[in-house]
């Protein structure tokens, strides 16, 4: 088996509103804004989704994406609401924090310390104190319609590591020390319109290993190895696969994602600006 030199970075969420997503990101869960970008057009990757007009891309997180796992927010201008599929099932947070900010901004919490975030996404939250010496977030949970031929694509082919597995449900990961993938049996996956898409990223060398060994497994590629300008910033050359079930999965070489992913804390003021001045 391949192995590759992974490492997760973050989860994509397609928003229908900026502002009361924002109240939740970052008065509720207490993430930070580390870097926030405006586009006129659609991504070439799709980013964004298969939407072509004016949108923007927020990170949030509790830390840079050098050692955290963090959230993308993909926001189209003019599009007020996506039908939800069952492709995403949760994000697992350890923050009794959360919860109590959660209680102070009368956001509801659920049965299980559930929590839901503009757009119908689900937060699980773990009761115990926000973790200062590791990433707060411990795994993203998918569902899948068959485990057996998930794992077989995500450990087989991919090289994640199973961490723990059970009848219904299996725990993967490049590194013991990161955010986990947790893929969950469920039946069959409807990712309607507001699919999301998990990223990791590998070394620059490795990208035409993986492109070549996906082809030869005759698994899908999305998008075939490809160089995004960042005007100003570092060029990342990226590869988005679907697993059995649809699943997008970016992955991104490593050496100049780590320095176009260096936070931006003053993006945060052009955030603020945008969704003030947002009439579409």
């Amino acid at each position: 088996m391949t192995v590759f030199s992974g490492r997760a970075l973050h989860y994509v969420f397609k928003v229908p509103d900026r502002k009361t997503t924002m109240d939740f990101y970052r008065k509720v869960l207490g993430m930070k804004v580390l870097r926030h970008e405006e586009f006129k057009e659609g991504c070439e990757a799709q980013c964004n989704g298969a939407y072509d007009g004016r949108w923007s891309k927020t990170m949030v997180g509790y830390g840079p994406e050098d050692n955290h796992f963090v959230v993308e927010l993909t926001y189209n201008y003019g599009v007020k609401s996506y039908n939800r599929g069952n492709d995403f099932l949760s994000l697992t947070i350890q923050s009794s924090e959360a919860l109590k900010r959660a209680k102070d901004e009368n956001w509801p919490i659920l049965e299980g310390n559930i929590l839901i975030a503009p757009g119908g996404y689900t937060f699980s939250i773990v009761d115990q104190a926000q973790p200062t010496d590791r990433d707060p977030v411990l795994k993203v949970t998918l569902g899948c319609s068959n485990l057996t031929s998930s794992i077989n694509y995500w450990n087989g082919i991919l090289g994640l590591t199973i961490f723990e597995q059970s009848d219904k449900s299996a725990l993967l990961g490049f590194k013991r020390n990161e955010a986990k993938l947790e893929l969950k049996q469920i039946g069959l996956i409807d990712r309607s319109e507001a699919y999301g898409r998990i990223a990791f990223s590998i070394p620059h060398d490795e990208q035409e290993s993986l492109s070549k060994l996906i082809e030869e497994k005759k698994q899908t590629i999305l998008t075939p190895l490809i160089t995004l300008p960042t005007p100003g910033k570092a060029d990342v050359r990226v590869i988005i696969l679907a697993d059995p079930d649809g699943h997008e999965i970016c992955f991104v070489d490593d050496e100049p994602f780590r320095q176009l992913s260096q936070p931006d804390y003053e993006s945060e003021k052009v955030l603020d600006i945008q969704i003030k001045k947002d009439k579409s």
